[in-house]
């Protein structure tokens, strides 16, 4: 009797020293995740102050690369911490592709009429082309994760009859 009254106190302590191990694992993981966010604030920060010395659209031009650095850089940041990271990295990529368009659109207010029109007309294309080319990377991710997934299946599948 004492010695399962042993056993079930040491199965016990062991499941909660499991479960306060993961809990300071997790504890850990969000200091790292939140401290990446402030370097990526503090980043940004300074980026928006030096665009401040600057004037009319240069000034417009310096924030959407700054406000595209901070987007691109907290979609890396999610993506190194998704489960999915086909979806993940879509996501960066179309953080990067939007970024580029807002600077891109922001460089077409130095140009007037036509010009300006064709100049915003390029860049969307160039961010709707960087877009697709996001969506079939990660199309092919999650079909390549798929056949990888329905191989293992039909060899786990395969070898039970051989295990009898």
């Amino acid at each position: 009797m004492t010695l399962k009254l042993t056993g079930i106190t040491l199965a016990v302590a062991f499941a909660f020293a499991t479960a306060v191990q993961a809990q300071n694992a997790q504890k850990s993981e969000r200091k790292a995740k939140d401290a990446d966010e402030e370097r990526i604030e503090q980043t940004y920060k300074a980026d928006k102050e030096k665009c401040d010395a600057m004037k009319a659209n240069a000034k417009d031009i310096c924030m959407a690369e700054a406000k595209g650095k901070q987007k691109v850089a907290k979609a890396e940041l999610d993506a190194k911490n998704a489960k999915d990271q086909a979806k993940a990295q879509k996501k960066v990529q179309e953080a990067k592709a939007e970024a580029a368009y807002e600077v891109a659109k922001e460089k077409c207010d130095d140009q007037k009429g036509e010009a300006k029109d064709a100049c915003v007309k390029q860049a969307r294309v160039e961010r709707d082309k960087a877009m697709g080319k996001a969506e079939k990377t990660a199309d092919a991710k999650r079909e390549q994760r798929a056949a990888a997934g329905r191989t293992t299946a039909e060899e786990k599948r395969s070898e039970k009859p051989k295990q009898q």
